[in-house]
């Protein structure tokens, strides 16, 4: 802790010289405060207190030694080392002890009654809110709870807090996706009304959805969506007389407070900040403890962060078949947690630190860890006192020690970050004893003067807070001694001696019972002093973090890797464009580009004044552009599903990209380098898609493409009309497969009216747009516009014939066309008509007879439709599957006798196309991005591996690096397991889980 000292300066004497002024003022008016009547006799007493010889930590700057601090009712009236102290002063002589300010928890549920639980839904779902009064229509929703209403800690323990440093708390009802107001608290036995500081102090946002049980939001994009609809709502309401919604007057009306986003996993972070982003909100973070993975994103975003200190505990890996269930993942979060906070110092990122999350009472000793592992003592103030307080807009109230401000601190042995203990808490002037101070020269040999035990010797040692009393006339080793305070109990464990003694003056006196239950006098007096045992304390810092990978994982990399300039020498490369399959072709690569094409290609001319060229020998190997997977559902975090309603155009996948999913490696292994994400098939118009490219160890921005086109999923037969998903889904419209069409059209008509509104407004001029309000900003209705205007692309999930005709009518009476049909299982009855209609068909090889609707599929489509002219691709719809869509497209050259070319085109061109790609990648040409694979055989071929996967450019999977990284991480996993196994603490049993795979009618989230 860094020290300053006051020194005698002419405002400082000034300040001294006005104290007595200060506190006449001040009694004339502490007595005007009250708004209860009086119940006989009023209460006019209101001491001054003086704590003396003190160190003061009156901020993270700045301390003080022999200080004095003064206070009177709530307030510090004085705080010094020349402090003119009060005659009629209650005076605390602190010997030297610390005095810190109470510290204040951003993230708290402390004194809130309303906890609603949550129970599963095994009854008919609830598609409408069931609250009553003008309120938001999803109940998760709901902006008008204010904490204040349900605040009441007379059922709370405070206690903990206390203990834990905390005087302060922002406290909230922790349900819901937009929660209301918190209420700042002070914790102190005084009245609710006495203690609470600021009724609304901040706005709580979180992604749970709580415990609403309205069916919507199923999924955490249909929650992101749900929450930036009712940002534009909100501003829209501000401008209408219509109608009146009290949700939204009190979100409009608190909106200017602090406003504090609950996240649960450290990729949510990217989430708020895009929401940060688009509706311009400075949100403080609320993480969870693994920030020091996103430290990136932190850094781009600067939003301050709440971080809680609930470091995992280590798995008991003692049985090794156990242990394998444990992730290196998991096991890296372990080892890293503690250096979070220090991680984040480190990176300049501003952060505040809550007591929450936390399993048992192990604050303290998790916040030495972290300084342990490198955090500062200054930093870690800042955190607990001056940073919340600044977040509060407070400073001038609370976070620190000095003249007019609220009176709360706590007292502690010594420094806290290192081995102090707090003995008192004094929160809004109140006094609370935590631990009591030990008498520390209790300790020490006594020479007994009593008739009975005449000459006998008595020692007190041990540790100041639990001493051991020895009496030599008794057997020492069933001598039970409890010592609180002056008070000593001691007994054997025959019930022989018992004794009630009082220590004061050197002198423990009192009376003992003997075994006939007779009482006799016992005194001792001191002979000399014994020092504790407590061992000194000694702090040693381990800020040598380990390593954090990207992701951090099984396969992460130390260090992405970088654009290469690279030659493949005499490949036989599969073009995919009018030059067919060349032999013994050599292809250059540079910053993420094919740069040449041709035999001998000569390196000074391609690469000029380049240093560094790799050149690959390629003969024997088949050379590729990179696997386009039209469908797939890897990637995606909790939920590929809004299943809450029929019409869901308003999520969006790439609100929920997952980039640290071990798919995305696993298909880079096999040949994958662009997929498209789909949103599911539980409603008849889903969730729009998103198109990334696997970059293993980018964020979820990087791995999408930019200015790729806009898609959505639709959805055609059993799923969206909930043919079986039980017999209590008998409410939510549609549920036939007419209704389906009715829901299209109801849908689009309702999009063209709105897209009517606005243009009529745009077409409006100045003057005439200020007398009106533009229309209501609709997200559902924006993207099915999107679509009118042949700007957002359908792929529709579908099978049988009579709905593709339905869906192609809808369309062409609409005037858009449907992209893509994919699965597309009985396309070959309908091919002449897709053509007609200028759709694409993205299939699977050979799925059928996993359910009804798919009884007529055949393993001839995908090459009836290519041959009838229809733009054909294969997709997999699974992860395992994506690993291997090279062999699912050679079965179009087994059943349908497809040549290999365009069989290969399948999984490369033509999805290309069908995302309207094909001008960056699916071929390989000159211009086109560098997504590239090498085989060690022809790639239709089922002996046929990867050897080398590169996207734009940058070689992202190798099959001899693969090796290299197994063998590191076996290493990686012994060094952490020996480490755990040598850790303090409870330990936790491994638990077996299985990895949570999406396919289009998932219902859950992981």
């Amino acid at each position: 802790m860094n020290k300053f000292w006051y020194f005698h300066n002419l405002n400082y004497v000034m300040r001294n010289f006005f104290v007595y002024l200060l506190l006449f003022f001040f009694n004339l008016t502490i007595s005007a405060q009250q708004t209860f009547p009086v119940n006989g006799v009023s209460e006019k007493f209101d001491p001054f207190y003086a704590f003396t010889n003190a160190n003061i930590i009156l901020n993270p700057n700045l301390e003080i030694s022999n200080g004095v601090l003064i206070i009177q009712g709530n307030k510090i009236i004085a705080v010094g080392q020349d402090v003119i102290i009060p005659e009629e002063a209650i005076v605390h002589d602190l010997d030297g002890d610390y005095i810190y300010p109470s510290f204040i928890d951003l993230y708290s549920e402390y004194g809130i009654s309303n906890k609603e639980k949550i129970t599963s839904q095994k009854y008919r779902p609830q598609y409408t809110s069931n609250k009553k009064g003008a309120f938001h229509w999803n109940q998760a929703i709901h902006p008008e709870v204010q904490a204040h209403d349900f605040f009441n800690s007379y059922e709370y323990d405070y206690t903990k807090y206390l203990e834990n440093g905390f005087g302060l708390v922002v406290s909230h009802v922790q349900d819901g996706l937009i929660r209301g107001t918190g209420v700042l608290s002070m914790i102190s036995s005084k009245t609710d009304h006495q203690n609470i500081l600021i009724s609304k102090a901040a706005n709580f946002f979180s992604f749970k959805k709580g415990s609403s049980k309205q069916k919507s939001p199923t999924s955490l994009m249909g929650s992101i969506s749900l929450i930036k609809q009712a940002f534009l709502d909100a501003e829209w309401y501000k401008n209408q007389e219509d109608q009146t919604n009290l949700s939204f007057d009190y979100f409009n009306k608190n909106i200017q407070l602090p406003n504090i986003f609950i996240i649960n996993h450290e990729l949510d972070y990217g989430r708020v900040h895009k929401i940060a982003d688009d509706f311009e909100i400075d949100f403080i973070i609320k993480g969870n403890g693994h920030e020091y993975s996103q430290i990136k994103a932190l850094q781009a975003a600067n939003l301050p962060v709440i971080i809680p200190l609930n470091f995992p505990k280590a798995y008991d890996v003692s049985d090794p078949y156990q242990a394998e269930w444990v992730s290196l993942s998991e096991m890296k979060k372990w080892e890293l947690a503690p250096f979070n906070a220090s991680i984040l110092e480190q990176n300049n990122i501003k952060f505040c630190i809550t007591s929450s999350d936390l399993e048992k009472d192990v604050f303290f000793s998790n916040l030495r860890k972290a300084i342990h592992k490198g955090l500062s003592k200054n930093t870690a103030l800042s955190a607990l006192t001056t940073i919340p307080a600044e977040i509060l807009d407070l400073k001038d109230k609370v976070g620190s020690l000095d003249e007019g401000m609220l009176a709360n601190f706590f007292i502690a042995s010594k420094d806290i970050f290192e081995n102090g203990k707090i003995y008192e808490h004094w929160t809004n002037g109140k006094q609370h004893i935590i631990t009591k101070k030990p008498i520390e020269d209790i300790l020490g040999h006594y020479s007994i003067i009593t008739p009975n035990f005449k000459n006998k010797k008595v020692i007190i040692k041990g540790k100041l807070f639990k001493p051991k009393v020895i009496i030599y006339d008794l057997d020492s080793t069933s001598l039970k001694t409890n010592i609180k305070e002056n008070n000593i109990i001691i007994h054997d464990n025959k019930g022989k001696f018992r004794a009630n003694l009082k220590y004061h003056e050197n002198i423990i006196s009192g009376k003992y019972q003997d075994s006939l239950g007779d009482y006799h006098n016992f005194i001792a007096r001191k002979d000399s002093a014994i020092l504790s045992e407590q061992k000194s304390f000694n702090l040693e810092i381990d800020s040598v973090s380990p390593q954090i990978w990207f992701p951090n994982k099984a396969y992460g990399f130390k260090k992405i890797p970088n654009y290469e300039n690279i030659i493949f020498r005499n490949a036989t490369v599969w073009t995919n464009e009018k030059e067919g399959i060349l032999t013994r072709t050599d292809v250059a690569i540079q910053n993420g580009k094919i740069l040449a094409i041709g035999q001998q290609l000569d390196v000074l001319t391609i690469f000029p004044g380049k240093n560094k060229i790799t050149q690959i020998d390629a003969s024997k190997k088949h050379l590729t552009c990179g696997i386009v997977d039209e469908h797939s559902h890897i990637a995606i975090s909790k939920g590929v599903n809004e299943s809450s309603q029929a019409v869901t155009a308003e999520v969006s996948i790439g609100d929920v990209i997952n980039p640290t999913d071990r798919n995305i490696y696993r298909q880079l292994a096999g040949g994958v380098t662009t997929s498209q994400l789909l949103h599911g098939s539980a409603n008849p118009i889903g969730g729009q898609s998103a198109i990334v490219k696997l970059r293993w160890g980018s964020n979820a921005e990087e791995m999408k493409i930019n200015d790729a086109s806009g898609f959505i999923k639709f959805a055609l037969g059993e799923n969206v009309k909930q043919s079986n998903w039980g017999d209590l889904e008998r409410v939510r419209f549609p549920q036939t497969r007419m209704g389906v069409e009715q829901v299209f059209y109801d849908a689009f008509y309702r999009a063209k009216k709105y897209k009517t509104s606005w243009e009529e407004y745009n077409n409006l001029s100045f003057s005439e747009k200020k007398k009106i309000y533009p229309p209501r900003e609709d997200l559902e209705l924006n993207a099915l516009v999107e679509i009118l205007d042949n700007e957002r692309f359908i792929t529709c999930h579908s099978y049988m014939q009579s709905e593709i005709n339905m869906l192609m009518h809808v369309a062409d009476s609409m005037d858009f066309t449907v992209n893509t049909f994919t699965h597309i299982l009985e396309g070959y009855k309908v091919a002449e008509k897709m053509k007609k209609h200028g759709a694409g068909g993205s299939t699977f090889s050979d799925w059928w007879a996993y359910k009804f609707e798919v009884n007529d599929a055949i393993p001839y489509n995908a090459t009836l439709l290519n041959e009838a002219g229809v733009l054909t691709a294969i997709n997999s719809d699974d992860a395992e599957m994506g690993r291997r869509l090279n062999q699912e497209a050679a079965k179009a050259v087994k059943y349908g006798n497809t040549s290999e070319e365009n069989a290969w085109k399948m999984v490369t061109l033509n999805p290309a196309k069908l995302l309207h790609l094909d001008d960056r990648i699916g071929s390989i040409k000159i211009g086109k991005d560098a997504d590239l694979v090498l085989w060690t055989d022809n790639p239709l071929s089922i002996y046929a591996k990867v050897v080398q996967t590169y996207v734009d450019g940058k070689l992202l999977y190798d099959i001899n690096n693969d090796k290299l990284l197994r063998d590191r991480d076996k290493l990686e996993r012994m060094r952490i397991i020996q480490k755990m196994i040598n850790s303090n603490g409870e330990k936790k049993a491994p638990k077996k889980t299985e990895e949570v795979l999406y396919h289009c009618d998932t219902e859950y989230d992981e």
